[in-house]
């Protein structure tokens, strides 16, 4: 029996519990109402990047990124991309490195954009660079072969 999937809404922190037989990409948040995967990664806070890497039991992939950074706002398309193929298998976020210098600080980001793969509240994988939807969606399923589309 397949078990229910304990997804953060990326809005307002919120903790669902979506039994298997839902489907998810329907799924509203139980707190704030809004649908719990849109295509479109949210730019969160550290409190709610904090939640979503500890209470996910789905894997999170998160991209920081600043206003500034020229290949950041080159791969902002692909990574929305590559939510729409993903989600709701994998949540997709995004984390501002300016508003988000702790975080940035403690995840040790030392380029941008750099895209970071957290499964059971562990990072398992991280690169850095820009890359396109087709090489975001290969990044992540070559390191959860359970993920398809």
């Amino acid at each position: 029996m397949a078990q229910q999937k304990l997804v953060v809404c990326s809005k307002c922190g919120g903790v669902n519990r979506l039994p298997p037989a839902r489907d998810a990409r329907e799924a509203r948040c139980g707190k704030c109402g809004i649908r719990l995967f849109s295509g479109h990664p949210e730019d969160v806070d550290a409190a709610i990047f904090d939640h979503q890497i500890a209470r996910s039991s789905i894997p999170v992939v998160v991209d920081i990124w600043a206003p500034w950074c020229g290949p950041c706002k080159m791969m902002a398309p692909a990574y929305e991309a590559a939510a729409n193929e993903l989600e709701p298998h994998v949540r997709l976020i995004k984390l501002n490195s300016d508003n988000e210098q702790a975080v940035a600080a403690r995840l040790d980001i030392r380029g941008i954009p750099t895209v970071i793969l957290f499964d059971g509240g562990h990072e398992i994988a991280r690169t850095s660079g820009a890359m396109t939807a087709g090489q975001i969606v290969r990044w992540v399923r070559d390191r959860l072969p359970t993920v398809t589309a």
